[in-house]
């Protein structure tokens, strides 16, 4: 497997050559940069092929968390930081794991064998995905085709119950199991009938049928808990409740 390519960015020196000092200990990784603001890291993302990101949250100017949302696409996201409270909204950004500072080399490799996982799922999808196939991902009226590792799978559009972005794939939750298939959501928002389906949050899409209440700014979807995103709120209690309020 080639090695998996990181970056590390945070505004404090210590806590860096900390990660990095782990970095270079394990094998399977490969430093690209470790950088003090992530405002550094945008030439590095449009100009090198990033796996991996060791992410500060708090950080002057440009916090990590606004940085993601500045992202279409990001790479795998391991959270560092100091801050606890932080870690149930860094969850609704697919993040790969979550470390609190100070950071034990045990628990680092926890979060890196989570993310080597992460890596690998991913360049297996891009590997089986074959260009050719210019039917995976179409529509009809009941369900989708979609690509998945080295399955065709013809989806049940009232099954699923739940579509989570993640980086440049997508996972299809339904009957209890998850199909993972190349795609973004942003394509699946313009495609998928919009009777049926909404766009809740940057990451996830939810099947209308499934919702059964909110919570604050959690949606209830077949007893699951989905973030429901700011910029989506209106139209998701317009849409779902028949109130414009929240």
């Amino acid at each position: 497997m080639d090695k998996i390519r990181c970056i590390v960015i945070d505004d404090e020196e210590l806590a860096r050559e900390l990660i990095t000092t782990y970095i270079v200990q394990v094998e399977d990784l490969e430093l690209v940069a470790e950088l003090k603001s992530p405002v550094e890291a945008v030439s590095i993302l449009n100009k090198e092929k990033i796996d991996l990101i060791f992410l500060d949250i708090q950080m002057p100017n440009l916090t990590g968390i606004e940085f993601l949302e500045t992202i279409s696409s990001p790479p795998g996201i391991i959270f560092t930081t100091a801050y606890r409270e932080y870690a149930i909204e860094s969850y609704s950004y697919n993040a790969i794991d979550y470390l609190l500072k100070p950071i034990a080399f045990p628990r680092f490799l926890q979060a890196v064998n989570k993310g080597i996982e992460h890596v690998t799922n991913k360049r297996k999808l891009e590997m089986h995905s074959s260009s050719s196939a210019e039917s995976v991902g179409s529509l009809d009226e009941e369900s989708i085709l979609v690509k998945s590792e080295r399955k065709l799978l013809r989806l049940k559009l009232q099954e699923i119950e739940l579509i989570e972005g993640m980086s440049e794939y997508v996972a299809y939750h339904l009957n209890g199991k998850r199909v993972l298939s190349l795609n973004s959501l942003k394509s699946l928002e313009k495609e998928l009938p919009s009777n049926q389906f909404i766009r809740v949050h940057k990451s996830s899409i939810v099947n209308k049928k499934f919702v059964t209440g909110i919570e604050g700014n959690m949606l209830l979807v077949n007893g699951k808990k989905i973030s429901v995103g700011a910029s989506y709120k209106l139209k998701v209690m317009e849409d779902l409740f028949g109130r414009g309020d929240s």
